[in-house]
């Protein structure tokens, strides 16, 4: 019986990889839109696809990341500015993708653009926090794929959208998992309704990589900086004890993301590419292999497994 059933997972997986191999026809003809792209997975994955002879449209934040991603790729790469929390400037980008993609449509939408903040305790953060993390990683990606989607539904193309293993199973930066959980719904909802229009939906699930949003420095000193900023009666029922160990937990999660960017953005060129794209893609040897298979077992063991090692808090009961 286990040889079997052994022989039936193994041609599952031999008959996925073939689909999986397919390739969409006519790739240099296609557009992609791609948000976030002045460093870390959206950059990479521009000058990925560049390379590949794909036509990207590349939205950067500011002038300098534009002008850093137009020097390191060919000309066929285009960039324009977006701010993701900006009706007004989803709207021009909107305008300037119609005026180069004309009657052909939107290949692929890449929702990538994202922050974190600090991965501090919920408790820690102010709702200006919560409104910023929320404004920028989910009402962001909502807009932009609203205001694209006619051009995608167009092309019959793809969205992908970057979520996280945060998304899938949550311990810690409270409103950051708050932020992808949105994602994965909004994705899920989107990819059911537009199954019909020949739209396909994938999201990319990372686990901890290495990047502009995790530089060590740049993320300790806001931890740094928020638990200062607490206010001193939630301070005294954590207690400094406990955000020593917290913080030096955190700088050796942050030194131990991979720099391997590649495992990401051959994800996303993947759902972008493939004739046949996964709905989920998690990325990274952590997520397939610890945060994934946790996310499955019953929450109590997970919450042990999660926290067992976490500090206590000064008035813990």
């Amino acid at each position: 019986m286990w040889l079997y059933l052994a022989a039936l997972v193994g041609l599952y997986y031999l008959l996925r990889w073939y689909r999986e191999r397919q390739v969409v026809s006519n790739l240099r003809d296609k557009y992609v839109f791609i948000t976030g792209c002045d460093s870390g997975f959206g950059n990479q994955l521009a000058r990925q696809l560049d390379l590949r002879g794909l036509r990207v449209l590349g939205a950067c934040l500011t002038e300098k990341g534009a002008e850093q991603l137009r020097d390191r790729t060919s000309d066929r790469l285009e960039t324009v500015i977006l701010d993701v929390t900006k009706t007004e400037s989803i709207a021009a980008a909107t305008q300037w993708v119609k005026e180069r993609v004309g009657d052909r449509g939107l290949w692929g939408l890449v929702n990538n653009a994202g922050v974190v903040h600090s991965p501090a305790y919920s408790e820690w953060l102010n709702m200006e926090v919560y409104v910023n993390v929320l404004k920028v990683n989910l009402l962001g990606v909502i807009e932009v794929t609203l205001s694209m989607l006619p051009l995608v539904r167009k092309a019959q193309g793809r969205i992908v959208n970057v979520s996280s293993i945060l998304g899938r199973i949550a311990f810690f930066g409270g409103v950051y998992c708050s932020s992808k959980y949105g994602v994965e719904a909004f994705s899920d909802v989107l990819r059911r309704e537009l199954q019909h229009f020949g739209v396909k939906i994938s999201m990319v699930e990372p686990g901890f990589f290495s990047t502009g949003m995790t530089n060590v420095q740049e993320s300790l000193e806001k931890l740094k900086q928020t638990w200062e900023e607490v206010p001193t009666h939630i301070k005294e029922s954590y207690g400094q004890k406990l955000f020593d160990a917290y913080y030096n937990q955190i700088k050796q999660g942050l030194l131990g993301a991979s720099t391997n960017l590649n495992l990401v953005t051959d994800c996303m060129e993947h759902a972008l590419t493939s004739v046949h794209p996964r709905t989920r893609y998690s990325s990274g040897w952590d997520a397939q292999f610890f945060f994934i298979p946790l996310s499955y077992l019953p929450t109590s063991l997970a919450d042990y497994i999660l926290t067992r090692s976490w500090p206590k808090p000064a008035q813990a009961v």
